[in-house]
């Protein structure tokens, strides 16, 4: 592949993660190599307080597969990830977290998929978050399966591989934590084929979650309504794929 079109790109919303962004950098760094002969990473550091901008902008100097989106004030996590989304420039985009909950290496498995389906959702297994999360996350995703009828068994799960057909088709209206969900109810929607494959999961050791938060929740809801309202009269005779 060339430059202009490489072949994986690999996209990091980052807020305020300065402690885990050199290892994160060094295990893409070491896994993306294995699985592309051309590929670029791209992180998006939404308004962070820390270091994390720092260290991006030291680590895009000394490697040019690195590149840097910059929100100077924090948008949401969201937004960061559809900018990310919005830059990549390969023919498979895959996205993850930067706080190190994932291992990279895993990514082999979902671009295996890929050959066969449009996107690839991993799943927590076992999910290593705290019972609160764990609940807040079945709830959310019975309230999702209920109204969409998405068959996913982890929505919000940060590993997916999307083919650019994906993501050029659909467009990305969440800036907050509903963006898992409405890019796969999205995808649903068009008919886009969606294969899931168990990941490892791993609790965070630095930062902190913010998925929780009610205010985070109430703008889920909020988009949620939106999204069901938008899309509740579905074209007649359209049937929607069954993720497996």
């Amino acid at each position: 592949m060339s430059a202009e079109r490489p072949a994986l790109s690999l996209v990091f919303p980052v807020c305020n993660e300065e402690p885990n962004l050199g290892p994160l950098l060094d295990a893409a760094l070491a896994v993306a190599p294995q699985l592309a002969g051309d590929f670029e990473l791209i992180l998006v550091d939404d308004g962070s307080r820390d270091g994390s901008a720092a260290l991006l902008d030291a680590r895009r100097r000394e490697d040019p597969r690195v590149r840097v989106i910059t929100h100077p004030a924090n948008r949401g996590y969201g937004a960061a990830l559809r900018s990310g989304l919005r830059a990549a420039r390969g023919d498979l985009v895959f996205f993850s977290d930067a706080d190190l909950q994932f291992d990279l290496a895993e990514l082999e498995a979902l671009l295996a998929l890929a050959a066969h389906c449009d996107v690839v959702a991993g799943y927590r297994a076992p999910r290593r978050d705290p019972f609160v999360r764990r609940a807040l996350a079945f709830g959310w995703g019975s309230c999702v399966r209920l109204l969409f009828g998405l068959p996913v068994r982890d929505i919000d799960c940060a590993f997916k591989v999307f083919h650019r057909r994906v993501l050029e088709a659909i467009p990305i209206a969440s800036i907050g934590a509903f963006v898992n969900t409405e890019i796969l109810v999205r995808a649903q929607s068009l008919g886009f084929r969606i294969r899931q494959v168990p990941v490892s999961h791993h609790p965070r050791r630095h930062g902190r979650q913010s998925g929780a938060r009610p205010r985070v929740i109430l703008r889920a809801l909020v988009e949620l309504a939106l999204l069901y309202r938008e899309l509740r009269r579905p074209a007649s005779g359209e049937r929607a794929p069954v993720a497996q």
